[in-house]
């Protein structure tokens, strides 16, 4: 076989190999989620206009694809307002909230997860008690009756949405660090003289953070598309800020005479969660021990 041949082969091997390992869907979930998180970032930077900039003259204007102008590459909404504006605010708004309540949600459940496979009793109970209370009642509906008596503001939102999906994680920390506790590594620790604090922190939580990450894959979307439901229905984020979610709301109006106001969030919502839910896949999979 000649040196060209060999070369070739030993490159086609290595790129087997790489996407073996990567996948090339999953590149393109990682991909889309990086974009996602870039775009939120740099809002500032990348919006043409102002989201709230009103427009009269330009308004329901036609993408480009459909004949319309480059000034507005999106469209333009039924006040004249860019639509790519609105969207790049809308990502970092939905993005925020997801995140933030997503990180809530995960320390408080392993917070009492833990708390209740250490100290076990009463307290296991009430954790228990307090888990099924959660799992038991429509998050939805909570979450309506709570933004209907309390009113709404970013910050309320945010900490409401912080308590979805906490039952799930607290499960999976109370499991799983019952199982650590009877092994042998936390039991050493703890005669060598280490505290409770030190012995979860260095020694539980590490070995029990795999599960953790995949739960967090699971939670994130399932925010969003909570987040996006309420503000459809208008108690989520209130005007003059932008989501996913009330973009869409406004849009169904327009859904015959000017559709691309609704398409465009719709379509980011679908790719973003179905992206989160797909890498969560793939990391539970790469994670799991006995599928390794």
């Amino acid at each position: 076989m000649s040196g060209p041949v060999r070369r070739f082969e030993r490159s086609r091997s290595r790129l087997g190999a790489f996407f073996k390992r990567w996948p090339p869907l999953v590149l393109l979930c990682l991909g889309w989620l990086a974009l996602m998180l870039f775009v939120a970032l740099a809002a500032d930077w990348l919006m043409p206009y102002g989201f709230t900039q009103i427009d009269l003259r330009s308004r329901l204007q036609p993408p480009v694809l459909f004949g319309g102008q480059w000034s507005h590459p999106l469209g333009t909404d039924e006040l004249g307002r860019d639509v790519l504006s609105r969207g790049i605010s809308a990502i970092q708004i939905s993005l925020l909230i997801a995140f933030a309540s997503t990180l809530i949600s995960t320390v408080l459940g392993v917070f009492l997860g833990v708390l209740a496979a250490h100290f076990r009793g009463w307290v296991e109970n009430l954790v228990l008690v307090l888990i099924d209370f959660q799992a038991s009642m429509p998050f939805m509906i909570i979450a309506l009756a709570v933004l209907a008596f309390f009113g709404n503001s970013l910050l309320l939102f945010i900490v409401l949405m912080g308590f979805y999906g906490w039952e799930r994680a607290a499960r999976i920390a109370r499991s799983m660090t019952i199982a650590a506790n009877e092994q042998g590594y936390a039991a050493a620790a703890h005669d060598l003289g280490a505290t409770a604090w030190r012995v979860y922190g260095k020694h539980v939580l590490p070995n029990i953070a795999s599960t953790i990450i995949v739960n967090i894959t699971i939670t994130f979307p399932g925010v969003i598309l909570l987040e996006s439901g309420l503000s459809f229905l208008g108690l989520g984020v209130q005007p003059p800020m932008a989501s996913l979610g009330n973009m869409v709301g406004y849009g169904r109006e327009y859904l015959q005479s000017a559709p691309w106001i609704l398409l465009c969030p719709s379509l980011i919502i679908v790719l973003t969660t179905f992206s989160m839910s797909f890498v969560g896949d793939w990391l539970r999979d790469k994670l799991d021990p006995v599928l390794r």
